[in-house]
């Protein structure tokens, strides 16, 4: 056969261009549709192969494959379909109206071009071997030992047993298997492919002998003497009855070996996160959608372990310690991976297990308990918290499956977990309550993005001042901003609700700026009123302070309505240091080089190291009233609140104590040389109007 000449079928010009140049060694033809497919048939004589897409215009591809069976003139045509990924119908529909082989798309141009080769192959074999039978040449046993290819003619049909006088193997076939033809003859195919395998080769090799289908084609593993694997491409194939037999099989193997590792390196990264090994989102949403159709009556559910804490370890441990600790967490967690519950990675600090054919809702928080256990006794020296999030879901009708839907609720269980629960590991199912959180957490960050863009007065965003006294003077210092919400739908919302939706979204950039100009306002009435010395302190957020042009766009606002820099303090928590202490500190000598005042708050319940809160460029240090509380409920001489204090001092601070409310506590901060104090003990937060009269009350 000199030349193989291939009809490319496809209505995708691309499809076609791609697979005429990956076929370049062969006579390329191309036909756009059904109608044009038949007419370059009709027109051409000596077309082997052809290449057809079932979805087409004009004509599809089985009204192609019904003209193909009804005209004689092509009964040595050999038709290979392209389907769609899991077309199992149109596959099997396909080889049915004769069709020898299937390739799916998205097409794996290397994967088509070995298939063809092999076919191509085939049909100078088939040529090759009737030539010598009927011209009596040598042609056919030059092809045969000098393919590169592994070929094996065999005149009888058991797969366990090849008789000796009755069968021709060629080397590449014996290099291939690792057997010699001995070995082969012997042992019989079926003995040496993988277990994995041989189901399925053996159903289509049982269909080729009862002449149900006349060829077929598959990749398998043939397992050496020594246990390694070689993977090949097969064709098997039915030939002319030869010496009365009508038992005449041809089988060619290719060696795909090298292409089927890259395959499988390919698809690991492809399903795999890098540092932790488990499994990644993409694989996550691709199993999920196999179960929708393949588990209809399996109860389902997704567990997320929010670990979103251990980031805060990276300010005093470094990065590569935090991925560390969750590539530890990853192996720990990997011991409770089985078949029905399976573990992945999908994003940043956070695991899911994958539950299904679970009892009951029992079993998950049995299962839950056993993994807060194991947390807990992983991160007991690290102090760090997190919460478990569980989300059970039901089949939809049409299988259809919303993966961010239902990572984005897992993910609000979880982030629901740590809030609610402090530092214990606890379980938090996604519930009505929860999504009625949802829709209000949507209302309130409409309401700021309406705010943001100087929208609708409906909704309100203001600021009420707490007063700060100094506890040596008697004197009112300064107050502290606190911004509030008001929504047309929610009334007043609290700030611990809003602001962390503002950061969340980045709304809390414009957000910010706002609640800026409003502090600095106030700061100008208290200067119409004489009370030019009396400072305000306003809470930045990390996300406000990382921004590029932060303190470019305060020092302009300072400016601009001509505040006094040393009146105003930036409050910054203690916990935002973690995220990137250098870059921080430096913005913060930026400030306090142009004369601003720096606060950190909450001071004592984040996770900074003494050796880094020496280093901090701030101020002043306000205790969290975490601590004052805990001067109401224990033996004041066994308080550290004392401590705090002078370890403040020690390091150049001024403290502020928040949260006073009882004289005893007052008293304490007194003996213990706290220097100011805010709570309701001096006053409770007050709008413009009542601080302004609470001065001018006070006698200042």
């Amino acid at each position: 056969m000199s030349s193989i000449k291939i009809l490319v079928a496809d209505d995708s010009a691309a499809d076609r261009f791609i697979i005429k140049s990956m076929l370049s060694e062969y006579s390329v033809l191309t036909a756009r549709n059904g109608l044009e497919t038949i007419r370059i048939l009709e027109e051409h004589d000596g077309i082997n192969l052809l290449i057809l897409d079932l979805n087409m215009p004009k004509m599809n591809g089985f009204e192609v494959l019904e003209y193909l069976k009804k005209n004689d003139r092509y009964r040595n045509l050999r038709t290979v379909i392209l389907t769609i990924y899991d077309e199992l119908d149109n596959e099997i529909k396909g080889l049915k109206l004769g069709a020898i082989d299937y390739i799916r798309k998205p097409i794996q141009m290397d994967s088509l071009k070995a298939r063809i080769d092999v076919h191509a192959a085939l049909l100078r074999a088939e040529e090759a071997l009737r030539k010598q039978l009927d011209e009596q040449t040598m042609t056919f046993d030059m092809l045969f030992e000098q393919a590169p290819i592994g070929i094996t003619i065999s005149y009888n049909s058991d797969p366990e047993n090849v008789e000796s006088s009755r069968a021709r193997i060629n080397s590449v076939y014996e290099q291939l298997t690792g057997r010699t033809r001995e070995e082969l003859i012997s042992l019989g195919w079926a003995k040496i492919t993988h277990p994995e395998d041989l189901a399925r080769d053996l159903e289509n090799f049982r269909k080729l002998q009862k002449g149900e289908i006349k060829n077929y084609s598959l990749e398998k593993r043939f397992i050496k003497p020594d246990g390694t694997i070689t993977w090949v491409y097969k064709t098997a194939a039915v030939l002319a009855p030869m010496g009365g037999s009508t038992n005449n099989h041809i089988f060619l193997i290719q060696d795909i070996s090298e292409r089927k590792q890259l395959e499988i390196e390919r698809r690991y990264i492809a399903e795999h996160d890098r540092w932790t090994g488990l499994y990644n989102r993409e694989y996550l949403a691709t199993l999920l959608k196999k179960h929708m159709r393949s588990k209809k009556d399996s109860p389902k559910a997704l567990m997320c372990i929010n670990l979103s804490m251990v980031q805060l370890l990276t300010a005093n441990y470094g990065y590569q310690y935090a991925q560390n600790l969750l590539k530890t967490a990853a192996e720990e967690l990997s011991r409770y991976s089985t078949e029905k519950r399976i573990l992945f990675y999908p994003c940043e600090n956070r695991f899911v297990f994958y539950l299904f054919d679970y009892r009951d809702r029992r079993e998950l928080i049995d299962f839950s308990g056993v993994i807060a256990e194991t947390l807990e006794s992983l991160f007991i020296t690290d102090r760090i918290s997190g919460g478990i999030g569980v989300l059970e879901f039901e089949q939809t009708e049409n299988d259809d499956i919303d993966i961010d839907s239902l990572l984005t609720k897992l993910m609000i269980a979880s982030d629901k977990a740590v809030s609610q629960f402090g530092k214990n590991y606890q379980v938090c199912f996604y519930n009505e309550e929860i999504e009625t959180m949802v829709e209000r957490e949507r209302d309130i960050v409409e309401a700021l993005d309406v705010i943001a863009a100087d929208g609708s007065p409906a909704h309100e965003l203001f600021l009420q001042y707490q007063p700060i006294l100094d506890i040596n003077t008697g004197f009112i210092t300064g107050f502290e901003a606190l911004a509030r919400l008001r929504t047309a739908k929610l009334g007043l919302v609290h700030p611990q609700e809003f602001i962390p939706l503002a950061e969340k979204t980045k709304l809390i950039i414009p957000i910010g700026k706002k609640i800026l100009v409003k502090a600095f306002c106030f700061l100008n009435r208290l200067r119409e009123h004489g009370q030019d010395n009396i400072g305000i302190s306003v809470n930045v957020s990390i996300i406000q302070l990382l921004s590029p042009n932060f303190a470019a766009m305060l020092m302009e606002l300072i400016e601009e309505m001509q505040v006094k820099p040393d009146n105003v303090c930036i409050e910054i928590t203690e916990s935002v240091f973690a995220s990137d202490f250098d870059s921080i500190n430096n913005i913060i000598e930026r400030l306090r080089n142009a004369g601003l005042r720096v606060g950190i708050d909450d001071f004592g319940t984040g996770y900074s190291s003494l050796a880094r809160e020496r280093e901090l460029k701030v101020d002043c240090m306000k205790i969290d009233r975490f601590f004052i509380d805990k001067l109401m409920a224990e033996d004041l001489q066994k308080a550290i609140t004392g401590d705090i204090i002078s370890l403040a001092h020690k390091l150049g601070h001024y403290v502020v104590a928040e949260g006073v409310e009882h004289e005893l506590q007052l008293q304490y901060l007194k003996r213990h040389h706290c220097d100011r104090i805010q709570g309701d003990l001096v006053s409770k937060p007050l709008d413009e109007e009542e601080a302004l009269a609470f001065l001018s009350g006070r006698g200042q």
